[in-house]
């Protein structure tokens, strides 16, 4: 049985300021959405390619979901994993106020899991209106990356004040950490129910996620979290907007396509559906399989024989040196499209879209003579129940909207989606 933990308060305001360098940025509302803006940076300070981040990554997300779908929970460890964890590569970051009164705290947005914590960097100041629980919290996240600590419960503003605020947020505050240098921590935005098991002794509490308890304290009208982001060429930037509550439909053009969440696990425990995947006009590579979208992800991973089937049709070849794969200038000239399929509309992928930013090459260990591909291998065939992640490259190209509420997942074209920025 699982047991729901609830926040105190109600009726309560709330707002969110996402930016990089710690910057506060100011809140828009949008019939009763709160829309904000969201920064990207990029972290490139270990040995690991993008490529065994994100592998590592999907290991760490279908073990855990299918160690949850057999009923038998984890109790976690007070311990941090003593393998060398490599910080993760491409960032995408939010300012937190915590506490009152309150002290800033830069965290990961991550809609793969759900645990909001702190403490990698700075170390959680407790404060007056700080609660202790008698929960221990540990997480791991993949190639090395983990945290280990105590649970607590403290009012949460995001935003420049008088803000909007939860009282009773329970979130963690880590006293080890491993691979999240220059950031505080996560805030975790994915299913609630990828709490479960992430505390001890309370093993099968579900913790609220911020957007539940928005939702639950009338400060949004819909348990929706809406992405915008767009391609960029630069370094760190402010590329992209949080909606919560619903969606800005400045943001994208056309129809917003909405699909259930996928009823096959391991996806079914993520933001998951079912996709189809083909390159060109005849080339399938995956028919109604299901996936993920993760923001955690950097690039667009596919099923190893779905992968083979792409390399083949491109002629693109490994680079060891960046974990990549690879074509020179005049197979780019004639890189096709690929075709994404999702509850019966087709959303298209350009050749643009399909490649890492060229002018960023130095920052991979690429070379200026070749395009580098953001299609790679996912590490299992098809039929794993987790047979694509649609990472953040993928997501720069479209709209998305992860509606808690009615389990589903909604997509949409951008100004962006046929940009040739890359």
């Amino acid at each position: 049985m699982l047991l729901y933990r609830y926040s105190l308060g109600s009726g309560l305001l709330l707002v969110l300021s996402l930016a990089i360098a710690r910057a506060i940025a100011t809140k828009v509302v949008i019939n009763n959405t709160i829309a904000l803006p969201i920064a990207k940076r990029f972290n490139f300070t270990g040995s690991a390619t993008i490529l065994q981040h994100d592998q590592a990554r999907a290991r760490s997300l279908r073990a855990r979901a299918l160690a949850r779908g057999t009923g038998i929970l984890p109790v976690p460890s007070p311990e941090v994993s003593s393998v060398p964890a490599e910080n993760q590569l491409v960032q995408y970051t939010v300012i937190v106020k915590m506490g009152s009164p309150p002290t800033e705290y830069e965290l990961i947005v991550d809609i793969g899991s759900s645990n909001t914590w702190v403490g990698a960097g700075d170390a959680y100041m407790q404060k007056p209106s700080t609660r202790a629980t008698h929960n221990e919290m540990a997480l791991e996240y993949g190639n090395g990356a983990a945290m280990a600590g105590v649970e607590i419960a403290d009012t949460v503003m995001l935003g420049v004040e008088p803000g909007l605020s939860i009282l009773g947020q329970f979130f963690g505050s880590a006293s080890r950490s491993a691979g999240f240098d220059g950031v505080d921590g996560i805030l975790g935005l994915g299913p609630t129910d990828l709490t479960v098991g992430t505390l001890n002794p309370d093993s099968t509490v579900v913790i609220p996620t911020v957007t539940d308890n928005l939702f639950a304290q009338a400060a949004i009208a819909s348990e929706i979290v809406s992405i915008s982001f767009e391609p960029t060429t630069s370094k760190e930037t402010i590329n992209g907007e949080l909606t919560f509550g619903g969606t800005d439909t400045s943001k994208f053009i056309g129809q917003m396509i909405f699909a259930p969440i996928t009823s096959t696990s391991p996806s079914s425990q993520f933001f998951g559906i079912q996709q189809s995947v083909r390159y060109a006009e005849t080339d399938t590579l995956l028919k109604g399989n299901p996936g993920i979208f993760d923001t955690g992800t950097t690039l667009l991973l596919l099923a190893t024989d779905a992968l083979d089937l792409y390399v083949s049709s491109t002629g693109a070849v490994f680079d060891d040196t960046t974990g990549l794969y690879r074509i020179n200038p005049t197979q780019f000239a004639h890189l096709q499209s690929m075709f994404f399929t999702i509850n019966g509309i087709t959303f298209e992928f350009t050749a643009n879209a399909q490649i890492w930013p060229r002018n960023l090459n130095s920052l991979i260990g690429g070379s200026s003579s070749f395009v580098y591909l953001i299609v790679a291998d996912i590490g299992t065939r098809s039929g794993s129940g987790m047979d694509f992640i649609n990472g953040m490259t993928f997501m720069e190209r479209f709209y998305t909207v992860f509606d808690t509420g009615n389990n589903r997942v909604g997509i949409a074209n951008t100004p962006f989606t046929t940009a040739t920025t890359n």
